[in-house]
C-alpha cells in the first residue's frame, strides 16, 4: 500500500517517572537501565562463513546472535508473513529493546507488536552482545565493520532463518540509521520502516567530533598499547564514557534527577562505575567508528516502503535546529516525519525507547501499511 505521509510535529503529553535507557547512536545509559521484562525469548545463532566486509577484510566465521519472540507464520505460499526486525543502538544488544519502557508497551496481548501475532527478531549487531566483536580475541585487528556490513549480515541471517520478507523494520538510534540503509539497499524486503532517533545524512559536525574525541581519548591513553592492553585503558575510557553521557543526556530529566551539586556528582560517579565495568575499549572504538561512512542521503529516493520517522526535540545527537530532517523528508517518496516536542515525557535521545510517547503514531502507521491479503 502506497501512502504519502507529511512532516508533522507531535504533541507529547504523557508523563513518566522512570528514565529511558539511552541505548543510542553513541552512548550508554545516563540513568540506571530498567530491568528487562521477563519475556519468553528464544536464543539463536547464525554463523556466516568467510564473511567479507566492505573494507575487503574477511572473517572465517562471523557469528550473529539473536533473540526471538513469538512464532513465525507461513502463508499459503510458504513464506513467513509476520516477521518484525527490531534493531538496537550503538553499544546495546538484542536485550536492549526488552526494556519495559519499550517491551511492556508493545509486546503484550492486543498490543501493537503482540508476540502472539508477530514473530519478533532482535539481533546483536556485529561488534555487540554475543555476536563477533573485537574483544573476542582479534582486538584492534578485528575487521573495521560499518553499517552496510551490519545490514548485509542481518539480511544473510534472515536468509538462514528462511525469512525473505519483513512486515516491519523498527530501528532505534544506530538501528534507525540501519533502517535507512535497509530501505535503500533492499527496498522490497519490508512492508514498512520505522526509524527512530537519527538523521539520514553523513555523521559530521558535533556528532562526529564527539565520536572522534571519544575514540582518540582511548587511543591516546598510554595503557591502550595499540589495542593489546593488559587492563582496560581506564583514563581514556573514562573520558570517552563522560562524553557519551553528555551526548545521550536530557537536560530536563538530568536536572530533575540531580537537582543539587551533591546529587549531580553522585549521579556521574554511579554512571561511570556502571559503564566502566561494562565497556571494552576496543569494542567501543569499533562501534563508534562504524558510522564513519554512513550517508544514505544520495539515494533516499530509492526507498520504496512507507516510512515513519520520529525524532525528539531534546535529542542532543540529532538536534532539530539543524533543519536536516525537514529537507530530507521531501526526498523520501512515502514518508512521514514527526518531531516530538520536549516535555516531561521525553528523554532526550533515549525517547526512542519510551514507546508510550510515540506508540499512537506507530499504531496509525501499522494500520495504514497493513498488506492486502
Amino acid at each position: 500500500m502506497k501512502l504519502r505521509f507529511s512532516v508533522a510535529v507531535a504533541a507529547a503529553t504523557l508523563v513518566f517517572a522512570s528514565s529511558a535507557r539511552g541505548q543510542t547512536n553513541s552512548t550508554t545509559p545516563a540513568a540506571p537501565p530498567a530491568q528487562s521484562a521477563n519475556w519468553p525469548t528464544m536464543d539463536g545463532t547464525v554463523t556466516l562463513p568467510d564473511f567479507r566486509f566492505g573494507t575487503g577484510e574477511t572473517l572465517p566465521e562471523l557469528k550473529l546472535h539473536y533473540l526471538t519472540l513469538g512464532t513465525p507464520h507461513r502463508n499459503a505460499s510458504g513464506h513467513v508473513d509476520n516477521a518484525i526486525l527490531l534493531l538496537h543502538g550503538t553499544g546495546g544488544n538484542g536485550h536492549s529493546l526488552l526494556n519495559p519502557l519499550f517491551s511492556n508497551e508493545l509486546f503484550g496481548p492486543g498490543q501493537l507488536l503482540d508476540i502472539t501475532k508477530y514473530f519478533l527478531i532482535l539481533p546483536d549487531d556485529i561488534g555487540h552482545g554475543q555476536s563477533s566483536k573485537p574483544s573476542d580475541g582479534l582486538h584492534a585487528r578485528f575487521p573495521a565493520y560499518d553499517y552496510d556490513d551490519m545490514v548485509r549480515s542481518q539480511r544473510m541471517m534472515l536468509e538462514e532463518m528462511k525469512i525473505d520478507h519483513l512486515r516491519l523494520i523498527l530501528g532505534t538510534s544506530m538501528g534507525c540509521m540501519e533502517s535507512f540503509v535497509w530501505g535503500e539497499t533492499y527496498p522490497n524486503f519490508m512492508d514498512a520502516l520505522a526509524p527512530f532517533a537519527c538523521l539520514p545524512v553523513q555523521i559530521a559536525g558535533r556528532n562526529r567530533m564527539m565520536r572522534y574525541m571519544a575514540i582518540e581519548a582511548i587511543k591516546q591513553d598510554p595503557a591502550w598499547l595499540d589495542g593489546e592492553y593488559k587492563t582496560q585503558p581506564s583514563q581514556g575510557l573514562r573520558t570517552a564514557n563522560e562524553m557519551l553521557m553528555v551526548m545521550g543526556s536530557s537536560p530536563l530529566q538530568m536536572q530533575k534527577q540531580a537537582p543539587t551539586r551533591d546529587a549531580a556528582e553522585k549521579y556521574v560517579d554511579q554512571y561511570l562505575a556502571r559503564t566502566m565495568a561494562a565497556t571494552d575499549a576496543n569494542n567501543m572504538i569499533f562501534y563508534l567508528n562504524a558510522s564513519r561512512n554512513y550517508d544514505p542521503s544520495p539515494h533516499l529516493e530509492k526507498i520504496a516502503a512507507p516510512v515513519l520517522w520520529i525524532n525528539s526535540a531534546d535529542d542532543y545527537i540529532n538536534p532539530p535546529e539543524l533543519g536536516i530532517a525537514e529537507k530530507m523528508i521531501k526526498r523520501i517518496p512515502n514518508a512521514r516525519f514527526i518531531l516530538i516536542p520536549i516535555s516531561d515525557a521525553t528523554r532526550g535521545h533515549g525517547t526512542h525507547t519510551v514507546a508510550a510517547v510515540w506508540k499512537d503514531y506507530l499504531s496509525e502507521f501499522l494500520k495504514a501499511t497493513e498488506p492486502k491479503r
